[in-house]
């Protein structure tokens, strides 16, 4: 499944995106439950880690749906305000399409009974309102346990979950780690003509051995990393560095896989940074351009990094 895009518009619509099959059992008996769910618009609750793919299989459910022609509508439950839950405001949450509805655990508990009020009035039920949209819902929360302990409405929960999908974790299903390496590489390279990387067998052993926290956002983000820098041992560097050392830093504290990946990214980001800018000499514009992000988010980055004393605009 492609990454999700972290859209914090909660009338986001999302670009089309193709959708990638698993390989592991346990994606595949998920999958093979999408055409039958698409063919009906009872409510669906997707849950799972962040970046997971919850996102790709609502819009895979969207695109097999009758409301495929319509738009995809990813909300942000943790920015999601009154008049956008209205019955009657300006731009109705279930206008039509399919509305996915990010971090429903998130929501705020007044929200939650607004939502309640929304799902459960005469118009919606009766279809005399007008609103016609598929709701689709992601969780990364234990929402049984949130409903237990007060956080989250029980009624609104019964309500969202009409068909319960769970998508388990990368690193419990690591076969699928090679077909969307080689995926996320080949769609990366494409993206920004290079040539595709072929991957070495230690890197790929890294790959098996890590366990993943960010889950298939975060191999992807490793992919477009190797592709963007141009060079497997650069970009693994720091990855495997942290992950050969022991089980604890240099002032006696744990050093966790999240850590380590984080670590990486940053060394990662700040070598592609140098070596853009060093292909530009150090024009800052050019190499923002080419790096794909604003003039501004450079000069930020370069302050972080301490070079933002070098370069001319």
């Amino acid at each position: 499944m492609p990454r999700e895009n972290l859209n914090n518009d909660p009338a986001a619509i999302d670009e089309p995106a193709s959708f990638l099959e698993a390989v592991s059992a346990s994606m595949q008996a998920v999958e093979a439950m999408i055409p039958e769910l698409a063919q009906s618009d009872l409510p669906i609750l997707i849950s799972g880690e962040s970046g997971v793919g919850k996102r790709s299989v609502a819009r895979r459910i969207h695109e097999l749906s009758r409301h495929s022609g319509e738009p995809f509508r990813a909300v942000a439950c943790s920015s999601l305000s009154s008049h956008e839950i209205a019955l009657h405001g300006p731009e109705p949450l279930l206008k039509h399409g399919t509305v996915f509805l990010r971090d429903i655990g998130q929501l705020m508990l007044e929200r939650q009974t607004e939502l309640i009020e929304l799902l459960s009035s005469k118009e919606v039920e009766n279809g005399h309102s007008g609103l016609r949209a598929r709701l689709v819902c992601g969780t990364a929360n234990d929402l049984d346990g949130d409903v237990r302990s007060g956080k989250f409405r029980e009624d609104l929960y019964y309500r969202i979950s009409g068909v319960s999908l769970h998508l388990p974790p990368l690193r419990q299903r690591k076969e699928d780690i090679d077909p969307f390496m080689t995926f996320f590489l080949r769609k990366h390279a494409q993206r920004f003509g290079r040539d595709i990387p072929a991957l070495s067998a230690e890197t790929k052993q890294l790959f098996h051995d890590y366990a993943w926290p960010g889950n298939v956002r975060e191999l992807e983000d490793a992919a477009k990393t190797i592709v963007l820098l141009g060079d497997e041992t650069l970009a693994m560097g720091g990855l495997r560095a942290m992950l050969l050392k022991p089980d604890r830093s240099a002032n006696g504290e744990r050093v966790s896989l999240k850590q380590a990946a984080r670590a990486a990214s940053r060394e990662a980001e700040k070598e592609l940074i140098l070596k853009v800018l060093n292909r530009t000499r150090w024009n800052r514009r050019r190499a923002a351009q080419e790096l794909q992000i604003s003039y501004k988010a450079l000069l930020y980055k370069l302050k972080q990094i301490g070079y933002c004393e070098y370069g001319t605009s």
